[in-house]
């Protein structure tokens, strides 16, 4: 039985599905957040950096635009848009769609902020929210401060009251 558990770990590992972690071990609260840059729905190329010393960063990743549990999600960010910006913070969606989804997505429900177009899941993988043999976002928020540090990972996220859940954590940071 041990032998056999070896060989199927071994095989699962040579064909990329065996993932031991939920997250590469470099993701962390306290660690430095990954550099990224991306097109948002608007076209704009957006970098991590372009935040440095200015604001905090809510990132927050979902699995599939227009879908109920990410525009509930996104809508509960929407309606908190005011008293999380007023906090210091920019709010950036991550999400395997194209531009072209995002931009009808964020036009249809009206969302004030960026959704950063990840089709080849380069953020997605950086940040170790990949889900596995599906390939989408899971649905997690990171804190990053202005230093680009790691702040606050949020896994459990209720999509209804998303907002208040991170504007709860950026005040907590002050």
């Amino acid at each position: 039985m041990v032998i056999r558990m070896g060989i199927l770990a071994g095989l699962l590992s040579v064909v990329g599905l065996a993932q031991t972690s939920e997250q590469p071990s470099s993701i962390a609260e306290g660690g430095k957040a990954p550099y990224f840059e991306a097109v948002d729905q608007n076209g704009a190329k957006i970098r991590l950096t372009d935040f440095a010393g200015k604001s905090n960063v809510v990132l927050y990743f979902y699995p599939k635009d227009d879908t109920p549990g990410c525009t509930a999600q996104a809508c509960s960010l929407r309606d908190g848009f005011g008293a999380l910006q007023a906090s210091g913070a920019v709010i950036l969606g991550v999400s395997a769609d194209n531009k072209d989804s995002h931009k009808a997505f964020a036009q249809k429900f009206s969302l004030p902020f960026s959704l950063l177009a990840d089709p080849d899941k380069t953020i997605i993988e950086a940040y170790g929210v990949k889900m596995p043999l599906v390939g989408m976002a899971k649905r997690v928020t990171f804190i990053i401060d202005k230093q680009g540090v790691i702040r606050r990972i949020l896994r459990q996220i209720d999509t209804k009251r998303h907002d208040q859940q991170v504007l709860e954590i950026l005040k907590a940071l002050g």
